[in-house]
């Protein structure tokens, strides 16, 4: 792939070479047919690397209580707890932007080969610890698809305006940096987060897929928030009353009133769109306030057993890297994946070679192959190296993509002699051309099951005009 479109070096580097076009595939099987078997997904590899996160948030909270643990058997004060919990808030908001990996993937039907089980395991495993669904997102994402930087239709120009964290690309280093020294002012990532969630859980006006003669109601929406809420407010006092009992019933009778609510809720009064449910909208609804009855219950059931002030570990260890690290992380992709990028098929995204931390934390589920993906979004984040090795078989991919090495700096030498780094690719050198092609993904639905085809075919026409 080519260092940039539009500098005079061109064709593979001497860090792409080992991907080169030969060894894509093997000799005498077709394109097509490679690329029908890079979409294949099964029902079982992704259990692994969900299994992984899991692993890591386990490891890191129990060595962060250990660790508090050990500074009061030394006596030490308590501010010796600070390295290690800014650790632990920095590895679970990592890991926590692993889970919208997660999300992502089954929102675009690549987590698991069979629907019901990618659906379910993407919200037990993936959404609902972060309070979100992946149908919801999905709405949110796949139109980011399908009109990828189209500033009328793409989601994610709308949410980035709203939070204030649009960015007048292209933009150098120095400015690069100042953007994100703002979000150490916290308010700024709490203004993020809040937009951002509910973009992905009540739509956007503009959003092509909603329907707009039935979208329902907010206060269903509303009540998931409520119960989130309410639940430790009401809990939490009784645990540290010595009401331990009342606390568990407080969260039963809550717990029933919001599962009967949404029992009996018409789900006329549940937003609906052109793109068809897996699981139903009650089924869902029901299973996250199901999903945080389990995890409220567990950790009040800590705390009475006299194991340790657990929903002070919740608190500290879970919602603060939610509202921190987590959407600093999100940031950091969503800037640089389609910034100073314009509508083109080869040139809306780019793919990203970085250090491993990066890669989990920043680019989580093959995210740093976003060009591939952009380019075939039904191949599973596993075999997207694969798709990237086999489309530099593509001239038009080799010559237009881009390959970016490093975010802040980079592993190799002179600027002349290798690909941009991150923040480099942002700049002016690499800023899109105003004639640039108009590329709409009509491929993005491709596992959907879609019930108005023909307005969103009205969307395409319309973006595909620039109008």
């Amino acid at each position: 792939m080519a260092v940039n479109a539009q500098s005079a070096a061109s064709g593979l580097t001497a860090r792409n070479a080992a991907a080169s076009p030969s060894d894509a595939r093997p000799k005498g099987v077709r394109r097509g047919d490679a690329i029908r078997e890079l979409k294949k997904r099964n029902n079982y590899t992704n259990f692994a690397h969900i299994g992984f996160v899991y692993l890591v948030i386990v490891a890191t909270i129990a060595a962060t209580i250990w660790s508090y643990g050990a500074v009061a058997a030394a006596g030490l004060e308590w501010w010796w707890n600070i390295p290690m919990t800014l650790l632990c808030i920095a590895i679970i908001g990592a890991s926590q932007h692993q889970f919208g990996g997660v999300i992502h993937e089954g929102t675009h039907f690549t987590l698991f080969e069979n629907k019901i089980l990618n659906e379910a395991v993407s919200d037990w495993l993936g959404g609902f610890p972060i309070f979100t669904s992946t149908f919801q997102y999905r709405l949110h994402h796949l139109a980011h698809h399908q009109f990828i930087n189209d500033p009328l239709r793409d989601p994610d120009w709308a949410q980035l305006d709203e939070s204030g964290h649009h960015l007048d690309f292209p933009i150098t280093h120095v400015e690069m940096l100042k953007e994100l020294g703002k979000q150490l002012w916290l308010p700024n990532l709490f203004r993020y987060m809040i937009v951002r969630a509910r973009y992905s859980a009540l739509g956007t006006d503009n959003n092509p897929y909603m329907d707009r003669e039935r979208q329902g109601e907010r206060l269903p929406t509303l009540m998931g928030v409520i119960y989130a809420v309410a639940v430790p407010i009401a809990a939490i006092p009784l645990i540290r009353g010595g009401h331990g009992a009342w606390a568990f019933a407080a969260i039963g009778a809550l717990t029933a009133i919001v599962v009967s609510y949404f029992y009996f809720l018409d789900e006329n009064k549940l937003p609906h769109a052109h793109v068809d449910t897996v699981i139903s909208h009650r089924v869902t609804n029901i299973s996250r306030i199901v999903y945080m009855a389990i995890t409220y219950t567990a950790l009040t059931a800590v705390e009475v057993a006299g194991w340790g002030r657990a929903w002070d570990f919740y608190g500290l260890l879970w919602i603060l890297p939610l509202f921190t690290t987590f959407p600093l992380f999100m940031i950091m992709r969503q800037w640089v994946q389609h910034g100073n990028a314009d509508r083109g098929r080869y040139t809306n995204t780019r793919v990203f070679l970085v250090n491993p931390f990066i890669r989990y934390a920043v680019f989580p589920f093959g995210m740093d192959y976003h060009l591939p993906h952009h380019i075939y979004a039904s191949v599973p984040h596993y075999k997207l190296k694969g798709l990237h090795e086999l489309l530099l078989e593509d001239p038009q991919y080799r010559e237009k993509g881009i390959v970016v090495e490093g975010y802040f700096n980079s592993p190799h030498g002179k600027v002349e002699e290798r690909n941009p780094t991150v923040i480099e690719v942002l700049g002016e050198k690499y800023a899109p051309k105003p004639d640039g092609e108009i590329y709409v993904d009509t491929d993005t639905l491709e596992y959907a099951k879609v019930s108005d085809a023909a307005a969103i075919e009205q969307q395409n026409e319309k973006s595909a005009r620039g109008e």
